[in-house]
């Protein structure tokens, strides 16, 4: 098979590609924006091994660029959609960003498969890979895929509308299309602004981690490599218009629980976590039913004590990989989103 795989330089897209490579026999096209958090770094060597050198290329580009788009989908039997501006802070300050890459990169996909389809006689598959945080808040049981979508962040309404115009290709042109909807993702190579990087890089260098609210917002953890891997199963044996859940091991812990669980493999105190004022309209709880995807094969391989001790291994050891993004835009992205904060913060 000949993928595209869309935001294929980002933390879940790469870990996708490198694993499909040394899985399969597949060629991938990889095809990433490289805003702040598309890493060349996190595909380096695909291009000059000799397992992976005829199997792989990189374009640099906008899947929002209908052109390039129809290009690319022609050389290629399958997308991926990785892409998305990914973090729910910074849709609250910058959400256009979010507009233009979930909801008129997803249409300018969607086109050019729907091109291909016609061209093909029905031959072309696309994934869009989206998030538990359609949901919305789940204050008790599991979200299963017939539940309504409630997003609450700009974020997750980008997500939810690029999902609707997928789930509107299907129904009225007959696209072979799947979703998938992932848990909260954590592991090597993820941009330090989420909760689990950020915290385990401050914690290595000394500084304060800003703990939102009262720490107890819930969340399955999924580790990355499960993700990639679950995303592979819905592309090759997905039915035709299905969405997935993605649920990570099914232990829901709060985020006081996971800072807990970082300081102590790092061996820092406590006296690192502050209390800062929490964002607005953050989420309390997601879970996810993962009968679907169970059914086709698919279970999570990582429980959160392995994944969590492989990630801040990661960090600890790849210095050079973290170091330079949070000297970079990085750094005025965290003093916009954190500073007012840790100057209101209290000992948590």
């Amino acid at each position: 098979m000949r993928i595209l795989v869309c935001g294929g330089a980002g933390f879940i897209g790469s870990t996708f590609v490198r694993r499909r490579l040394a899985a399969t026999d597949d060629s991938v096209i990889v095809v990433d924006k490289l805003t702040y958090a598309g890493n060349p770094a996190n595909l380096a060597g695909l291009a000059e091994a000799p397992g992976t050198r005829d199997r792989y290329r990189f374009v640099q580009g906008d899947i929002a660029d209908a052109s390039l788009m129809s290009q690319l989908a022609g050389a290629s039997d399958a997308i991926v959609n990785f892409a998305a501006e990914s973090h729910v802070d910074r849709s609250i300050l910058e959400p256009t960003a979010f507009l233009h890459t979930g909801v008129m990169g997803v249409h300018a996909l969607l086109e050019a498969a729907l091109a291909e389809s016609r061209r093909r006689e029905g031959a072309f598959r696309i994934v869009q890979v989206s998030t538990d945080e359609v949901y919305g808040p789940v204050p008790e049981g599991r979200s299963v895929e017939s539940d309504p979508m409630r997003p609450t962040s700009p974020y997750s309404a980008a997500k939810a509308a690029g999902e609707h115009l997928v789930s509107a290709y299907h129904e009225t042109h007959g696209l072979d299309t799947v979703i998938t909807r992932g848990a909260n993702t954590y592991g090597p190579n993820q941009f330090p602004e989420k909760l689990i990087p950020l915290f385990i890089t401050n914690a290595l260098d000394d500084e304060p981690l800003p703990l939102y609210g009262d720490g107890m917002q819930r969340r399955d953890w999924l580790f990355v490599a499960d993700h990639a891997d679950a995303v592979g199963v819905a592309l090759d044996t997905g039915e035709p218009g299905a969405a997935y859940n993605i649920p990570g091991d099914g232990v829901e812990r709060p985020n006081r629980a996971v800072t807990e669980a970082i300081l102590g493999l790092l061996g820092k105190p406590w006296s690192l976590v502050r209390t800062v004022p929490d964002r607005p309209g953050h989420d309390r709880r997601y879970a996810l039913d993962g009968s679907l995807l169970g059914a086709l094969g698919w279970a999570p391989d990582v429980g959160f004590e392995e994944g969590i001790a492989r990630t801040v291994e990661w960090y600890a050891t790849n210095r050079p990989w973290w170091e330079p993004i949070k000297r970079g835009e990085w750094r005025a992205f965290y003093e916009q989103q954190y500073a007012w904060r840790l100057e209101q913060s209290t000992s948590a």
